[in-house]
């Protein structure tokens, strides 16, 4: 498995309280599969983490592609593919 992270940006932020609950029962859901090793806000308020595991990116992307605030374009989602040098 590969990891991969999305640095999401926040770009309505009225929009994205009103699917906050989508959004986490979305992520929460990824992670009861395996697919989210991590996620959280970030402390100013602009947006969030999410480190995901998957076999591609095409899979990351896709799993990026079907959260709630990408749907109704609540945050911009930056991916990138990254290796740790931790033991996960």
């Amino acid at each position: 498995m590969n990891y991969f992270i999305a640095i999401m940006k926040t770009i309505d932020p009225a929009k994205d309280e009103a699917i906050r609950k989508e959004h986490i029962d979305y992520l929460n859901d990824l992670i009861e599969k395996g697919n989210i090793i991590a996620k959280g806000p970030f402390t100013d308020h602009s947006g969030g983490l999410i480190i995901f595991r998957a076999e591609s990116l095409e899979e990351a992307q896709q799993l990026a592609d079907n959260d709630p605030a990408a749907i109704e374009k609540t945050r911009e989602f930056i991916l990138k593919e990254w290796r740790s040098t931790l033991e996960v």
